[in-house]
């Protein structure tokens, strides 16, 4: 039972690692590769108008995310305006606000967007039916003329109005559909023309997007649902293609209007827009700290605190290295996890620079050390005056570097001081008691192990991996109690049985 639990949590480990990691990519669009790029629309709206002289109040719808687009950062320019961002089940608007304006205003709105394939709509609020506007005659006769005949060419919604507007737009067109779009434009008529046949409709607004186009206006789009009023449709007014185009960016979707300015006249707005490309990890930054129980990052700290933890973080990944050359390879250390704390010093060292210092401070230290052992201080003593050498050593090399213009020689500060003190204590010993090829041995292996570890937690994959999805954290858990559980023989004790191999072969 004991060993059935033992790999049930294991199992458990490695499965809400892994899920946690998928959700992360899957939901968040965090890559797995660091360096990827993502594309991101920068769009600007600027918004012209005459102030009469007293208060205003301007209202513009914004985007919001959509299949395929996401919104990334907004941004707005309005010198002396107050401004409110406000959403309901229409959408979401910026509000501006003055207490007194005259003469020509300019305000402006911009908006990142970013390209995502996995980004979807959000569920949209179908319209409430409203009383159908009566029609004057002669109107009224076109109108029904075309609804019949539309309806009698089609199956359902969405098949009617594709029918309807090649009706009033196409090659189909008649006297009828002419004579109605004298008093409608092409989008209103349709729209109009479809709730008068009981079919939930509206006109939205939207932009399609073209790398640096300037002074760009809004187009008209059918948005129809289905019987159900659950899914919906877009349709192009003009030609009756169905579905959405790549390249367009639904603004506004509530079938409200775009702007509305009060206390103002001759309002508009234009659009600028340019694309660009961006690290991926970059572009999705402001997800990361929307944090919920599958979406637990460490993103939503200070910058400061970032970037303490990403380095912490690689911390497991030498741990593992450790645990795998001891327990499968069979190296000897100096103390178990030293090795790990050396790595990160060569981390912020550059590994030959870590590599000389440290070799530097242990053959010094040694010395010091064995000097001290003909006091025969106690031990906390003997350990302290070590501690108090490996500063002044510390000290003196970097003071000698940057004397001698090794700016690189200035990092050496980073090794962990109380560390290297206890690796030349116990090194000391060792030689004392087993002589200085136990210390060759053991040295030589922890130096390899970090080099190995430093390697292992440098790789930007690995940083990268580390950082951003902290179910991994679970996956290095599973994997060191599995090595923890091996009994088996280590590597380097397979030299054991090299002399039983030799007496077999044949003479």
């Amino acid at each position: 039972m004991s060993r059935l639990m033992f790999y049930i949590i294991v199992g458990l480990l490695l499965v809400a690692g892994v899920a946690t990691s998928v959700h992360r990519h899957v939901q968040f669009e965090i890559p797995w590769l660091p360096g990827e790029q993502r594309q991101v629309w920068e769009i600007e709206a600027g918004i012209t108008f005459n102030a009469q002289d007293g208060p205003v109040q301007v209202d513009l719808a914004l985007p919001s995310h959509q299949a395929g687009y996401r919104v990334l950062t907004e941004n707005t320019a309005s010198s002396g305006y107050g401004l409110a961002y406000q959403a309901d089940e229409l959408g979401r608007t910026a509000q501006w606000t003055i207490r007194e304006a005259a003469g020509s205003q300019t305000l402006y709105y911009s908006v990142q967007m970013l390209v995502s394939q996995d980004a979807r709509s959000p569920v949209q609020t179908p319209p409430q039916m409203s009383p159908a506007t009566p029609w004057e005659s002669p109107y009224d006769t076109a109108a029904s003329q075309l609804i019949e005949q539309a309806w009698a060419r089609s199956a359902n919604n969405a098949t009617f109005a594709r029918e309807l507007i090649r009706d009033v737009n196409g090659e189909r067109q008649e006297e009828n559909a002419r004579l109605l779009l004298s008093q409608e434009n092409p989008a209103a008529l349709v729209v109009r023309l479809l709730n008068q046949a009981g079919v939930l409709a509206r006109e939205v607004s939207g932009l399609l997007l073209e790398d640096g186009r300037r002074r760009q206006t809004l187009s008209s789009w059918i948005q129809v649902f289905n019987e159900s009023g659950e899914e919906w449709s877009i349709f192009n007014p003009l030609t009756g293609e169905q579905g959405k185009p790549d390249n367009l960016l639904l603004w506004e979707t509530g079938g409200r209007a775009v702007l509305e300015v009060q206390g103002g006249t001759n309002s508009r707005v234009t659009f600028s827009m340019m694309t660009h490309d961006q690290p991926a990890s970059a572009a999705v930054r402001n997800h990361y700290s929307e944090d919920t129980l599958l979406n637990f990052s460490i993103h939503s700290l200070p910058l400061e605190e970032q970037a303490l933890f990403q380095t912490i973080l690689l911390i497991p990944i030498g741990a593992l290295m450790v645990v795998f050359l001891r327990v499968l390879v069979g190296i000897k250390t100096s103390g178990t996890f030293m090795p790990v704390l050396i790595a990160l010093a060569f981390i912020q060292t550059t590994l030959p620079t870590g590599l000389i210092g440290f070799l530097l401070i242990v053959a010094v230290g040694l010395i010091i050390r064995n000097y001290l052992s003909y006091l025969n201080l106690l031990l906390v003593a003997r350990v302290s005056a070590v501690i108090i050498t490996v500063i002044a050593i510390i000290s003196i090399f970097t003071v000698l570097a940057y004397r001698m213009g090794l700016s690189a020689g200035l990092t050496i500060t980073f090794f962990p001081m109380i560390i290297l003190a206890w690796t030349i204590e116990r090194m000391s010993i060792l030689w004392e008691e087993e002589g200085p090829k136990q210390v060759l041995i053991q040295g030589g292996g922890s130096l390899i192990t970090a080099i190995l570890a430093y390697l292992a937690m440098n790789n930007p994959w690995v940083r990268h991996i580390t950082f951003n999805f902290l179910g991994v954290q679970l996956i290095l858990m599973a994997m060191i109690l599995l090595l923890g559980n091996y009994t088996g023989y280590r590597l380097l004790e397979l030299r054991r049985f090299k002399p039983i191999t030799d007496d077999e072969k044949p003479s």
